[in-house]
């Protein structure tokens, strides 16, 4: 049996709870809101103490031993859920397939290149655009298919940036085109995601997610927001000048100890805009310190409603770098628009 590293799984922890201390401490009233959704401040303790507790019986060496025959728990399932307290092999049938099945998923985490180009959906038109803050970012953004094949499409943000945001990132895109193509709707597949991530000790931080299915039959768009950014719809047709947010439905992905994922529909119409963005848009600053900001994105977009999708991403582009100057961008930023036609 082979003996697994505590020494790994304790130092994962305390980095973990470390983070959300951190992120608790730092995060404004505004931020603590939109990455918890409808989600309580005291999730995030509740999560910390639990973390705290699974750190406890690591030092004390009681994880890592099966309570029923006592031997060593498999190292890949104890950095799968660090909560584990029984072994494979006394496991049901059941059981030991869904967990193996889990484990091959974390296993996929690696290295993945974004999208290298936009996907062919009737009636929508696709424009993206991407910048890290350091040379590589923990913004993400993928377009995939559900088990019924409708199109899907993601955006998420990493808390941080850097080399360690870029490869938790990679991460989550992987496991993402492993669930989305099986699962048949976003709440469903950010809920296997969460379960996936929220005990393994290879992921110290949590993500933000917008997950979208949309049915070009109905134009009706199925989304699940995880503590995200809300995605602007600029309205066209009959309710040109409009505007709706994409508010978040559910908390961060990794950030509570249980979540439940809400998903909502919109109908969207011809000469519809969809932009999704990371907070590094929003939140990037200028020379006086002043946000980006969501106004400023909206009047980035109002001018832009006969454009193709290509020159809407451009449009908020210039503005953008209009806005910060000769300043570097302090996060990761990622804009998707989609133009419904």
């Amino acid at each position: 049996m082979e003996i697994p590293d505590m020494d790994q799984v304790q130092e994962s922890l305390a980095t973990r709870a470390e983070a959300l201390r951190q992120w608790m401490g730092r995060a404004s009233r505004s931020e603590k809101e939109l990455r918890l959704g409808p989600a309580a401040a005291e999730a995030v303790v509740a999560h910390v103490a639990h973390v705290d507790q699974s750190l406890e019986r690591a030092s004390a060496g009681e994880p890592g031993r099966c309570v029923v025959c006592h031997d060593h728990i498999e190292s890949r399932r104890l950095q799968v859920d660090y909560t584990a307290q029984v072994c494979l092999e006394h496991l049901s049938r059941e059981e030991a397939a869904t967990l193996e099945r889990e484990i091959e998923l974390a296993q996929a985490v690696q290295a993945a290149m974004l999208p290298a180009e936009v996907p062919r959906v009737p009636g929508v038109e696709f424009a993206a655009f991407s910048r890290p803050a350091q040379f590589v970012g923990g913004d993400y953004f993928d377009f995939l298919s559900f088990a019924s094949g409708r199109p899907a499409w993601a955006i998420g943000d990493v808390a941080g940036h850097g080399v360690a945001a870029g490869l938790q990132m990679a991460g989550v895109q992987a496991l993402s085109r492993a669930i989305v193509p099986l699962a048949g709707s976003p709440a469903e597949a950010l809920d296997r995601l969460h379960r996936l991530f929220v005990h393994n000790s290879r992921f110290t931080s949590f993500v933000s997610l917008f997950l979208a299915a949309y049915d070009p039959a109905t134009r009706g768009l199925i989304s699940a927001n995880a503590g995200h950014n809300a995605p602007l719809v600029l309205l066209g047709g009959s309710s040109a000048g409009a505007v709706a947010w994409l508010v978040p439905t559910s908390p961060a992905v990794g950030l509570v100890e249980e979540a439940a994922f809400v998903e909502e529909t919109f109908a969207l119409d011809r000469g519809d805009l969809l932009i999704l963005y990371t907070d590094g848009v929003v939140e990037a600053a200028d020379e006086q310190g002043r946000q980006f900001g969501a106004e400023r994105l909206v009047d980035a977009v109002g001018g832009q409603r006969g454009a193709s999708a290509h020159e809407v991403v451009e449009a908020i582009r210039c503005e953008l770098e209009a806005f910060v100057g000769r300043r570097e961008l302090a996060d990761d930023a990622t804009i998707v628009v989609c133009r419904f036609d």
